[in-house]
């Protein structure tokens, strides 16, 4: 029986370990923390569970060795290491990450080693890029071009679990959320070069409309230039990828990088509302000051949810080093999901393409995925499914001959696991 390990037992890690112990194939699950692989183990009805932690331990070549197949749920930094142990030992390799330049840079290494290191094989990277290559291959066939493509993406609560001011629930770290809302952005709007720094980020957003669910806010996410040569659409005058989030996020955010609170400042106040005096100093009422210093569509809704949050209230800062930490520790405790509730994932394409006998029009795909109450996240299935598929697509010999560095554009990834994914009831509607 062909073995899998899997590296790191998070959040995203159940339905994945779920689909490959059901496609039977043994799996082994080496986690920092070895309690969360024996729950794994538990609750999924089969494997091995192991304490590794990859920056003390120095068996990774081992475990790899062991094993036919190697899946990294560790953070995007650990990735090269196992992708250097699965060079040397001729194994193959999975991850749910973006590629990163130094992933790219072992491209030949694995053709000579006759493996494929297969990489963002999620969400956002992952099913976004399989049902865009689709459509995108679709109208390269029928004799059609693609002048536009933008793409929104969003993790939001379910319409029932939406029941705060902020319109988001975390399902993971909060400090990743903050982290990226610091991130540069780059895209291209009728043929011409948008560069987005960080701090102005969430000044550039639009209102999306998304069929059934109403109005959401959307902004640029990282840099969409290269897509343009990814998905073979050069000649393509829009290229977007973006996040989708609940209307008012985006004004709440940007008024938070107005107050410089992203920033790693210190604060010797005993009091987040000290913390926040020491933001934004001056005279009179300090909610006052907070509105008229930010520059946002609505200043008056973004400082409503600081407040809601208890920014303004006495409780204490939990690290007096950074307000960029203390901020993240107060969205952990009161932006979190109750145990009967659901999150839902939104992710919708939007082409602009010229066909022969049709001419111009705007076509739309559009995937709406919700949790399980009680079950698995729409997080952790569209996340970690995607890669389980992977996984079972090489051990099967459906890849065979395929090696080096890949994400899932070719028609043989994507077609058969956006299939696999319908069954499961992950799927596009067209329109």
């Amino acid at each position: 029986m062909k073995s899998v390990l899997v590296l790191g037992a998070g959040l995203v890690a159940k339905p994945l370990v779920d689909h490959i112990v059901k496609a039977g194939f043994d799996v082994t699950i080496a986690s920092r923390t070895v309690e969360k692989a024996e729950r794994l183990v538990n609750s999924c009805g089969g494997g091995d569970a192991l304490c590794f932690d990859i920056n003390k331990d120095d068996h990774l070549n081992k475990l790899v060795k062991e094993n036919d197949i190697t899946v990294s749920l560790l953070p995007y930094t650990c990735h090269p290491m196992v992708a250097k142990a699965c060079i040397k030992e001729g194994k193959d390799m999975v991850t749910t990450s973006y590629v990163s330049d130094t992933m790219k840079g072992f491209d030949e290494e694995a053709k000579d080693a006759g493996i494929i290191l297969l990489n963002e094989m999620g969400l956002d990277p992952g099913i976004d890029h399989m049902e865009a290559q689709r459509v995108i291959d679709s109208v390269h066939a029928r004799g059609g071009t693609v002048e536009e493509f933008i793409s929104y993406c969003g993790g939001l609560p379910a319409p029932e679990a939406n029941t705060n001011p902020w319109g988001y629930k975390f399902s993971w770290s909060p400090k990743g959320v903050v982290l990226a809302s610091k991130n540069n952005a780059r895209f291209k709007k009728d043929g011409k070069i948008m560069d987005i720094p960080g701090k102005e980020l969430f000044a550039n957003y639009e209102t999306i409309n998304i069929p059934g669910l109403g109005k959401f806010e959307g902004y640029p996410n990282r840099d969409s230039v290269p897509y343009a040569d990814i998905y073979g659409i050069p000649g393509a005058r829009t290229i977007l990828r973006g996040t989708l989030r609940n209307v008012g996020w985006c004004d709440t955010w940007k008024g938070l990088h107005d107050i410089g609170i992203l920033e790693e400042k210190p604060s010797s106040s005993d009091s987040l509302f000290g913390m926040m005096g020491d933001l934004i100093p001056g005279d009179g009422d300090l909610r006052s000051r907070a509105i008229e210093k930010i520059d946002t569509r609505n200043n008056e809704t973004a400082v409503n949810n600081w407040e809601w949050l208890g920014l303004f209230s006495d409780e204490e800062p939990a690290c007096k080093e950074s307000t960029m930490d203390s901020f993240a520790d107060l969205l952990e405790k009161k932006l979190v999901y109750g145990e009967s509730e659901r999150d839902m994932i939104v992710l919708q394409h939007t082409f602009k393409v010229t066909l022969p006998d049709e001419g111009r029009k705007i076509m739309r795909s559009t995937m709406i995925d919700y949790g399980l109450p009680g079950g698995d996240s729409a997080m952790s299935r569209t996340v970690g499914l995607p890669a389980a598929i992977g996984v079972e697509m090489i051990l099967n010999g459906k890849l065979e001959g395929l090696s080096g560095v890949h994400i899932p554009i070719l028609p043989n990834i994507y077609g058969p696991a956006l299939d696999k994914l319908k069954e499961m009831g992950i799927k596009f509607i067209e329109s």
